[in-house]
Parts: structure tokens; C-alpha cells; sequence
């Protein structure tokens, strides 16, 4: 079994991310003694954009979600995904 060095102490995010992109991982912990682990409520980072429609536009997908008991925004994501995955099927 091979030594471990000690992980320093980081005063900043930024700094810890600077010292883990220049040092190797194994050096500090044994990976072999690892578990998995699941995040099951983890959540994609989201990026709020803005998107011009027409207003009559806007209420048909709002007339669609409703039909679907979902909020509208969450329609047009589904929207974009579903032709995303299209475009690479």
C-alpha cells in the first residue's frame, strides 16, 4: 500500500480547481476503496435565454401544454428535445 499525500487546505474554489488540474487524484486518495454513488434528484445546470415568438404562437403552445397538465415552458423544452433527438436519429 503506497503512501497518500495530504489534500491542502484551499482558500478559494478557484484555487482548489487550479491545484486538481495540475496534481493527480491517486496521489491524495485510494481509488480502489471508492463507492458509487447515485444523485438521483441532481439536476442539469439550466441557462435562462430569451426567444422572440409570435404572440400567437405563444398561446397555442399554451393551449397545448394545458392540454397536457404541464406548465408551457416546460412544453417547448420537451418541443426542442424531441427535435433535437431528431436531427440525430
Amino acid at each position: 500500500m503506497k503512501t497518500l499525500k495530504s489534500i491542502p487546505t484551499f482558500t478559494s474554489q478557484e484555487e482548489e480547481s487550479a491545484f486538481w488540474e495540475t496534481h493527480d487524484s491517486s496521489e491524495f486518495m485510494d481509488w480502489s476503496e471508492a463507492k458509487k454513488v447515485r444523485f438521483p434528484k441532481l439536476q442539469k445546470s439550466a441557462k435562462t435565454i430569451s426567444i422572440r415568438m409570435p404572440v400567437d404562437m405563444i398561446e397555442e403552445v399554451k393551449v397545448q401544454a394545458n392540454k397536457l397538465d404541464i406548465p408551457y415552458q416546460s412544453y417547448i423544452k420537451m418541443i426542442i428535445a424531441q427535435g433535437i433527438k431528431g436531427r440525430t436519429a
